[in-house]
């Protein structure tokens, strides 16, 4: 079985979609964990706040298997493939981690780069496996998080 970590935000019915993708991760795979939900604006364009927060699966699935469910997973509720890239949307779920698997694809980018640049990806990660060490960097998540430099950005923890 491989360790995939997810980033998953909403911001279009976000409570509602969140719960739903919830839900869905837990009947497909057989373990789950999934990290405290956190509320942030948006970031690169002007939208609602999003909802965000970082699931751990067990998987049999190979990364571009995953990528493509993940991808048929937020067709299924709603996703505009039309918009723009920076835009509002019912649900985003990247594959921030996979095993210590380190890949560069056109198709995928394992790990996700947004693990070091985003606040809302990375604190929840941290949040739900604070040890695992990042496959580049050789250092915690949590170490990460804690040289962060922006941690104060707006995170507020929710609940749904």
């Amino acid at each position: 079985m491989h360790k995939a970590y997810l980033g998953l935000g909403s911001n279009i019915d976000a409570r509602k979609n969140i719960l739903s993708a919830m839900n869905t991760l837990e009947v497909t795979f057989d373990k789950v964990a999934f990290s405290p939900v956190y509320e942030c604006p948006a970031v690169g364009f002007e939208g609602g706040d999003f909802l965000n927060l970082v699931a751990c699966v067990y998987t049999s699935m190979q990364p571009l298997e995953l990528k493509h469910y993940l991808f048929e997973l937020e067709n299924r509720h709603g996703r505009d493939r039309n918009a723009p890239r920076w835009s509002s949307r019912t649900l985003d779920i990247d594959i921030l981690l996979f095993d210590d698997l380190y890949l560069i694809s056109p198709q995928l980018e394992i790990p996700r780069k947004e693990i070091l640049d985003c606040a809302h990806v990375l604190k929840p990660l941290a949040d739900l496996a604070p040890d695992l060490l990042h496959p580049t960097e050789r250092i915690t998540i949590n170490e990460l998080w804690t040289r962060f430099p922006d941690r104060q950005a707006t995170l507020k923890p929710v609940t749904l």
